[in-house]
This record gives structure tokens, sequence and C-alpha cells, in this order.
């Protein structure tokens, strides 16, 4: 892992909180009292929070009920649907894990808008993010399609068509507490993605 640049380093962090978002929140709370030591690398740190993410991922495709990916629900794709749109949009400009950890802060504050989460928890998952030194917001999610709709949204209708059947989101109830919807309101996903855009704007403006 030394070899990686930076940039890489810290976005492959983003799929260790997405798991121990769904699956593990004493996970969770380490990373959030272990994230200092993790925005600068530290070796024993570091080495923890991947060997317990390898875990948590191996976990959900042994023991999660579908191993070869049949259904229409992949919990391991939380915070996937807007990032697989993201990074087409900026032509890669984006790297994965960088456009996950976006899809967290989006899919924290639509799940606290729908009152499944909590304003405080959501405010804790966009802030730990912030504090590794992840992105939760691109320009780019506020780009309109021909028709005038935000083009990420788009992203809804294609990660519907990559799983099969019906529509199967992964959010969030609590730390640690995924659950799956099979809708998603459109309008208040717009309001979280203008909320994360204000949030931006508010700390480029501070510093």
């Amino acid at each position: 892992m030394k070899t990686l640049p930076r940039r890489e380093r810290v976005a492959g962090i983003a799929e260790a909180i997405k798991v121990a978002l769904i699956r593990d929140g004493d996970f969770y709370r380490w990373m959030e009292a272990n994230a200092q030591a993790l925005a600068r690398f530290d070796q024993s740190v570091e080495e923890f929070m991947v060997r317990r993410s390898a875990e948590l991922h191996m976990h959900q495709i042994a023991y999660g009920g579908d191993p070869f990916e049949l259904g229409s629900a992949r919990p391991l794709d939380f915070g996937h649907w807007s990032a697989h749109k993201l990074e087409a949009l900026t032509d890669h400009e984006v790297h994965h894990g960088e456009a996950v950890a976006i899809g967290i802060a989006l899919d924290a504050r639509y799940s606290a808008l729908t009152g499944l989460l909590s304003e405080q928890e959501a405010q804790r998952i966009i802030g730990l993010l912030e504090t590794l030194g992840l992105p939760t917001f691109h320009p780019q999610l506020l780009t309109p399609d021909s028709d005038g709709e935000l083009a990420i949204l788009a992203g809804l209708r294609e990660f519907r068509e990559h799983l099969g059947g019906e529509l199967t989101v992964t959010l969030l109830s609590g730390i640690g507490q995924g659950i799956e919807v099979h809708a998603i309101d459109t309008a208040l996903m717009a309001q979280a993605i203008a909320w994360l855009g204000e949030r931006e704007e508010c700390h480029a403006l501070a510093q």
C-alpha cells in the first residue's frame, strides 16, 4: 500500500466506511475514533482497517444468501448507484473510491431527509468523510441532461438495469444498519444534492 499515491490510498478508505455503515457500527465508531491516524496512514491502524473491511466483505459474500448475485439486492453496492454514474459523467476524472465517498454522503443525506436516519448520524458520516480528506460533492452532480433533469439521476435507472429486476437501493436506518428500499423520491434526492453543494460552498468560503 505504501507504493500507492496518496489520492488512491485515501480513496480506498471509502469502501471500508461503506461496509462499516451497513454491517458493523462498532467498526464505524472505531474509524471515527481513529480518523486522524487513518488520515496519516498510521500502519497499525491502516492494517486493522483493511483486515476488518475484508472480513466484512467476505462475510457478506459467503453468508449474505446470494453469493453468485442472482438476485436484485446487492448490499455491498451501498453508495454506488450514483458513484457509477458520476465516474462516467466525469470521464473517470473522479476515481472510484472518491465517487463512492460522494455516493455515501448523498445516500446518508437522503436517508436523513426521508426520516430513516437521524440528522446527527448523517452529519457524523459526512464529517468523517471530510476528516479523512474524501470528497462529499462534485459539481457534476448538478449538471442537467438534455431534458433538464439532473443527469446523475439517470444512474438510478442504469443501476436497476445493472442489477436486473426491481430497483433495490441500500440506504441507512442507523449507523451499522443498512436497509433496502425499492423506490427513490427523485425530488428529495435533488434536495440532498443541493444540500451537499451548499455545504461544499460554505467550506470553500471559510478557507
